[in-house]
Parts: C-alpha cells; structure tokens; sequence
C-alpha cells in the first residue's frame, strides 16, 4: 500500500518552506561577515546549523522509515508485535549520538570564545596597538569617546579599516546590549562595570549597529552608524573635528544623557574629562554628590581635588556650547 497523496503534499510543503527558509538566511546581517570577528562567529553559526540538521535529516528519516514501515495494512491487522526487554545496541546508539554532537558544538565553540577576548590576529595588528574607543550607552543614545583623539561623538562612530578597535563598554544607567551584526556579536554595558569587545572591519563601508536589549521606550531608536574609514580618510575626519566641533561641557553632556531620543552630535574633549560611567557614580547636575567608584587605577582622583576643580570651572563655557553636526 502506498503512502497517500496527502503525504506528499505535506512533504512538498516542508520542503518549499526549507528552501524559503535558507534563502532568506542569505540576507541576515550576522551571516554577511564584513570582519574577522564576525568571520569565525559566522562560521560557528553555519557549524551549528549543520550540527542541527543533520540531527533534523536521521530524526525525520527513522520517523518515515517507521511510519511507513510498520503502517497498518490489511495482511496485518491482528498482528501484535512481541514483547521487548529492551535494545542495547539501540540504546547505545541514541545515547552516544548526542554526546558527539555536543562535543562537536562544545569544542569550536569554547575555542572561539577565547579566541575572541583577544584583539583579531592580522599583521597590522603586531605594529600597532587597538584603537580604545569607551562606549556608553544612556536612554536613548550611543555616546562613543575617543581618549587617544579626545573627540566625542553621540549615535555614529567612525573607525579605520582593517585596524583592531577595543570597545570598552559601559552604561550611563539601564542595562544595554551593544550589538554591530556585520562586525561581531553582542555584548552588554552595565553601569559601574567596563565589558571589553574587540571588533575589526575589513573594508571601508557604513555598518547599523544597534541595541539587543529592551531599556524602555524608545530602545527600537538606539541605532547608531559605524563607518569603516580608510587611514587616510579617518585621520581627515579627526582633523576636520579637532577644527570645527565645539568643546563638550559638563552642561551639554548632562543635557545629551537626559533620556529621550537625539541626532547626531560630535565634540571635541570627551566625558571622561570628569567622569567615567565604568568606575565613577554620577548625578546630573550634582557636581558635589559626585562619589568615585571602585578603584581600578587610571581615572580615579582625588575626591577632594575633583570636587575643587569642579567648583571653579568658568561658568561661560556652560552657556554657549553647542553640537557640531554633520560629521
């Protein structure tokens, strides 16, 4: 007796939806790797959907093998199959089969997350040392700080090509999720903490970086661009910035952090000047209940010093400056 036609219907169906499927996959950001880092996460990926069909094909096959096999037919309808202690070689079988596979997930897997706490390996990278770019995610923005440049720049970030760039990630209050689709895999900012996430772009090229992490209303908005430069191009935009942003005020930055959804901004001097999200506590606009964190050494002050310093600020510098746009 052969299978009904309604059996190769549903057999034709899950087969054009497979195929659906898979040529949608071709589109998504995380297999369109444009770095290293998103290279070997990549490739983990496709391991792991290999891994899982392979699991789907023998799952599927046994289960057609038996529904045809052993359907009822007329020749056996007072049949009663016999009583079975049990099948060592079967359960054998079904009990080492997921062990492998797990092996096979486990073992690329725990290689990749070392090997990716550690700046991607290319000859650039053994002449010269990762850009440090602080990040800090605030309700609803990116704001990105460069210390090497003291430039500062809120929803867009540019960095050179085919250079390592070391994000140092921290949030101005709710929990976050960094995430770059195309240049590697996310990562959280938490407030009072600093989580390192090293990423490279091969080429030149505009990249959407993105929140993963609800934080309220607006979190859909907390896209940010990330522009692969040339090192010639990106040595230009410092030089641009350094000559025609205005300077960051303590004033401004308390403005920007102030929740709500804002445009692109770009500064020179950077919020670290004063405070850094990842070590130090800090109150908008209450300069004097201001507390220093934990101690990690580089940026903490004297507390006595800090607050001094902050106190005799020239006040005009809080009234005037605005955001350079357009970078």
């Amino acid at each position: 007796m052969k299978p009904k036609k309604g059996f190769w219907k549903l057999a034709g169906l899950m087969s054009a939806l497979s195929l659906v499927f898979l040529s949608g996959c071709s589109q998504l950001a995380v297999l369109n790797p444009q770095g290293p880092v998103a290279k070997e996460q990549a490739d983990l990926i496709v391991w792991s959907l290999w891994m899982m069909a392979i699991v789907v094909v023998v799952v599927f096959a046994i289960f057609a093998y038996v529904l045809i096999k052993f359907r009822e037919k007329p020749e056996n309808m007072d049949y009663e199959p016999p009583e079975q202690e049990g099948n060592l070689t079967m359960e054998i079988i079904w009990t080492a089969f997921p062990i492998i596979i797990l092996i096979l997930l486990a073992i690329p897997t725990v290689k990749s997350i070392y090997a990716l706490e550690e700046p991607p390996k290319s000859a650039q990278t053994e002449t010269e040392e990762p850009l440090t770019i602080h990040v800090t995610s605030a309700n609803w923005k990116w704001i990105f700080s460069y210390p090497e440049e003291n430039i500062e720049t809120v929803n867009y970030v540019n960095i050179p090509e085919d250079r390592p760039v070391r994000f140092e990630l921290t949030s101005q209050g709710t929990m976050n999720s960094f995430w770059v689709p195309e240049l590697g895999g996310q990562k959280y900012t938490m407030n009072n903490m600093a989580m390192d996430l090293y990423l490279q772009a091969d080429n030149p090229g505009s990249y959407i970086g993105r929140s993963a992490n609800f934080s309220g209303e607006h979190f859909t908005d907390m896209e940010f661009e990330v522009l692969a430069q040339t090192d010639e191009e990106y040595a230009e935009w410092v030089e641009e910035v350094k000559g025609t942003a205005k300077k960051l005020t303590e004033k401004k930055y308390d403005e920007i952090i102030e929740p709500g959804v804002v445009g692109r901004m770009t500064f020179n001097g950077t919020h670290l000047e004063w405070v850094n999200h990842a070590k130090d506590a800090y109150i908008p606009g209450k300069v004097n209940e201001r507390g220093v964190g934990h101690d990690h050494g580089e940026m903490k002050k004297d507390e006595n010093t800090d607050h001094e310093g902050h106190e005799n600020m020239d006040h005009e510098d809080h009234k005037d400056q605005e955001s350079h746009e357009g970078h």
